[in-house]
């Protein structure tokens, strides 16, 4: 599978720490260098018939509808894909206006990931969204009234500016939109953001991690009270509606990152990523280089992810696949690690598969590292 980072945003969000530019100056640029990556890259993905493309970012809405034709365009001179591929594209609600979704409707892209976050004003200008509240409800009908079916929506609780009736009516709101899949995160206060800024400040309350627990476990139970499947600690979809190149990520599978600051796995022990930094990333590729950098992953990082992304899934750690890739040294410390909690019943063994219930799944990635090899 693909992953092609879009570093562009019409503005920044007060929570955000991802690499992007509010500027376009240089977008013509970025473009024909992603390209030359591809070109570049072609041969390092094992498998060329791929289940899944996906345009991340920044905004990837923020491209024209050919310039997103033309990226896909540019796949497939180097690979194929499979029949049913899932083709995505995260989007802002603000971009989804009758004629881009008219156009978009004409590609090949068959899913949207709409960055909703909230149907509520007070909450969408705190994180400084660049949309309103009626272009959030707005922009996911108009996608459906084009054909698109396979929607995503992002959806944050536990800012300092709502509540959980607040929450509650978003989550309602949610479900009569008829929205198959939901990615939903607690609002987390990242360094150097303008969120930390205004917390440090005093301008705004802080996050209450008691309100965001009672929070996540609403959104759980009235989820699966209407059909949604709890797949990932933050992912809830409709039967048939998991996200492929998500679900990909999480069972260790190789995907190649296109884009400053994309990562990219082999599927066994490479870990790459690209510079952060547009103007390097184009000066790189533009002199025909490749802008990264490659980690060979020890035995205790692919230990350690292998127990930190498997326990965030309904699927869990796969105890075989663990004991066939590992000596039995680090299998006898593992071993001697989960008795205790299995023992309290915040992990359980089903199908030789090691799990964390769900009422736990809140505190999934601390139960995970304590089990870190270090």
């Amino acid at each position: 599978m693909i992953y092609i980072h879009i570093p562009f945003c019409k503005q920044k969000c007060s929570y955000c720490n991802f690499h992007f530019s509010t500027s376009l100056n240089f977008k013509d640029e970025m473009l024909r260098a992603m390209k030359t990556e591809l070109l570049l890259r072609k041969d390092e993905l094992q498998n060329k018939s791929l289940k899944s493309l996906y345009f991340g970012g920044g905004t990837p809405s923020i491209l024209s509808v050919d310039e997103i034709n033309s990226l896909i365009d540019e796949v497939l001179r180097y690979f194929s894909f499979e029949k049913d591929i899932e083709i995505t594209l995260e989007a802002n609600p603000d971009d989804l206006d009758k004629n881009f979704l008219k156009q978009l409707s004409r590609t090949p892209v068959n899913r949207l990931s709409i960055g909703t976050q909230s149907f509520f004003e007070e909450d969408l200008k705190l994180m400084n969204r660049a949309h309103t509240a009626s272009e959030a409800e707005g922009s996911i009908k108009r996608a459906q009234d084009f054909g698109f079916e396979n929607l995503s929506i992002d959806l944050i609780y536990g800012s300092p500016t709502s509540n959980l009736e607040i929450w509650k009516e978003n989550l309602r709101k949610t479900i009569a939109l008829e929205v198959p899949h939901i990615s939903s995160y607690a609002l987390t206060v990242e360094p150097k953001t303008a969120l930390e800024n205004w917390i440090s400040k005093g301008k705004v309350k802080s996050p209450k991690e008691e309100e965001q627990n009672k929070e996540f476990y609403y959104l759980s139970d009235f989820l699966k009270d209407n059909g949604f499947e709890h797949y990932e600690v933050s992912n809830f979809a409709k039967p048939g509606f998991y996200s492929r190149h998500n679900s990909a990520y999480w069972k260790y599978q190789e995907y190649l990152g296109i884009g400053p600051s994309a990562h990219s796995y082999n599927g066994f022990d490479v870990r790459s990523w690209n510079v952060a930094n547009n103007q390097q990333y184009i000066k790189k590729l533009n002199e025909k280089v490749l802008a990264k950098e490659e980690e060979i992953l020890s035995q205790e990082d692919q230990f350690n992810e292998m127990i930190m992304i498997g326990l965030r899934t309904i699927w869990g750690v796969d105890l075989s696949s663990l004991k066939n890739k590992f000596p039995d040294r680090v299998m006898e410390y593992f071993q001697k690690e989960i008795q205790p909690k299995i023992a309290e019943g915040i992990l359980i063994i089903e199908n030789d598969h090691l799990k964390i219930p769900e009422k736990h799944w809140f505190m999934a990635d601390g139960i995970a590292s304590d089990l870190f090899l270090v």
